[in-house]
């Protein structure tokens, strides 16, 4: 993929259509989809479409194969990107938030909160609540607890 134009901005879907041809070698497919799950520990940005990818590991496509090359496009467009670790005073800071019935089908939350050992970001998560909040300060409080 050298010869390839990077891309600036990652364009992946959420559902892929599963109408499409079986993917040739899956082995290829797998091995791809594996290197890129190492690259999400310091690329927070390609969590969710690894994650997207990784669904499809054992039942690829060729759709599937050509949105994980749209997703190699993206990481040479943008090397630059990513967590850096630098010293620093050992402080350690926690945020945490929640956005109320932020799914429109089921109205549960998502809540959210990231880990900082100094300047760095050592930690983070984000999923959605395992329960409907009734109010915003719930969500909250679930998000902290």
């Amino acid at each position: 993929m050298a010869d390839y134009k990077p891309a600036s901005f990652l364009l992946f879907a959420k559902a892929f259509p599963s109408t499409s041809a079986p993917f040739s070698n899956p082995a290829l497919y797998q091995s791809l989809v594996g290197g890129l799950q190492y690259l999400t520990i310091t690329r927070l940005d390609l969590a969710f479409a690894v994650h997207q990818a990784c669904q499809y590991m054992h039942s690829s496509t060729q759709v599937h194969f050509v949105m994980v090359k749209r997703l190699l496009r993206f990481v040479i467009g943008t090397l630059q990107y990513g967590l850096t670790f630098s010293t620093g005073a050992f402080d350690l800071h926690v945020f945490s938030d929640a956005d109320w019935a932020s799914c429109p089908c089921d109205k549960r939350s998502t809540s959210g909160f990231c880990i900082f050992l100094g300047p760095n970001l050592v930690l983070w998560a984000a999923k959605k609540q395992p329960t409907v909040a009734w109010s915003s300060i719930e969500a909250e409080y679930r998000a902290m607890a």
